[in-house]
């Protein structure tokens, strides 16, 4: 067991070495010192906007720091403990180690999944939009089941979600869902997440209890920031105002400060209504707007790439299954994991699938690029 103990040891050691050197720790620090000079200077507050996204910046650099220095300090500890505890024969001890080294394999295999979102955007925050697709009832039902899991996701990482718009459907769940996960690498993170879902169950809205098959599509796009230069001409968008909505069409407040938004030029329409005042449901839709577009040029980059490859993008065909009868799983089909727990995974259980999805895009990329 000793043995075994200092290989992977020795593996961990070596893996964490790797990260180390990929996120650069000596520039990460620097990096949180030019921040930590930025949030103190005594108008920092004159601009709340601005101020909020340098100290939210700021406290994550400075948790991804903690975290690699704690990491490296527990390796450390961990080695010297069970060389100790092997010279004493304390078994209780050895065991304890072990259970810490696995523990560790654990933290440092999700540390280098981090490392491996280094595309353009991916640091950005996530801009998460669910719509209800094919099988009724049952696909807003299921549209709404899967907002609420990304929304426990991110609750059990502390992660701040806002909710800009909630389309609610006639009988149950709804026919979609914007919100913004307000955290950096949200949207490298969740971009694995985009795709068709698919819900396999007894419909508890069909009164024979028959099995049904429903869809549902999750769209993640990365938040747009001042130095993408999304510009949109204001002769180029028509802005609608009405009176927000909630579950069953009842108003949820009594002025028309909910906004719905049009690009003329390319047809896309968002809308946001959780805001107080018109004037910032107009601001909240534009960012989304603006999301949108720079999504479309994204788009039409890679369709020119993809001309020149002679080969398409597969990323928006369905990824996953949730079958809740007549078994119980819920399989990626791209990465094939499984969980033969749904109810966990609806939860908001999916690091399992995000990481393996995360390191499946990576293998994509580099057959890609051979």
């Amino acid at each position: 067991m000793a043995a075994d103990f200092s290989v992977v040891l020795d593996e961990l050691d070596t893996t964490l070495k790797s990260i180390e050197a990929v996120l650069d720790i000596d520039r990460l620090r620097r990096e949180a010192a030019e921040l930590e000079e930025q949030a103190a200077a005594p108008d920092l507050w004159n601009d709340v906007e601005a101020a909020q996204a340098l100290t939210s910046k700021l406290s994550h650099l400075q948790g991804d720091i903690r975290r690699v220095e704690e990491l490296r300090s527990r390796l450390d500890d961990v080695g010297l403990m069970h060389e100790m505890a092997a010279e004493e024969n304390d078994d209780a001890t050895i065991a304890e180690t072990e259970r810490e080294l696995e523990s560790l394999r654990k933290a440092i295999d999700e540390l280098e999944v981090r490392t491996l979102l280094s595309g353009e955007y991916d640091s950005r925050e996530a801009l998460v939009t669910i719509r209800s697709e094919a099988g009724g009832v049952d696909a807003a039902d299921f549209a709404e089941m899967l907002m609420r899991m990304y929304v426990r996701w991110a609750e059990r990482h502390k992660y701040p979600v806002e909710v800009y718009d909630v389309s609610y459907a006639e009988e149950a769940g709804i026919k979609s869902a914007t919100f913004a996960v307000k955290v950096p690498y949200a949207y490298g993170t969740l971009s694995v997440e985009q795709g068709t879902h698919r819900l396999v169950r007894i419909s508890p809205f069909d009164n024979q209890g028959r099995r049904q098959t429903s869809f549902a599509g999750v769209e993640v796009l990365p938040v747009v920031e001042q130095t993408d230069h999304v510009d949109i001409p204001e002769n180029e968008i028509r802005v609608d105002v009405f009176r927000s909505s909630g579950p069953g069409g009842q108003s949820v407040n009594t002025t028309d400060s909910a906004v719905r938004m049009t690009h003329i030029p390319t047809g896309i329409v968002v809308s946001c209504q959780n805001e107080k005042s018109q004037i910032q449901n107009r601001a909240a839709a534009l960012r989304v707007l603006q999301a949108r577009l720079l999504v479309v040029r994204q788009a039409e980059q890679r369709a020119e790439m993809d001309a020149l490859k002679g080969e398409g993008s597969s990323w928006g065909n369905q990824m996953r299954s949730y079958v809740l009868h007549p078994y119980q799983m819920v399989k990626d089909l791209r990465t094939e994991t499984e969980s033969g727990n749904p109810s966990n995974v609806l939860d908001g259980d999916i690091d399992t699938f995000i990481e393996a999805g995360i390191r499946w895009r990576k293998q994509q990329e580099a057959v890609g690029a051979s």
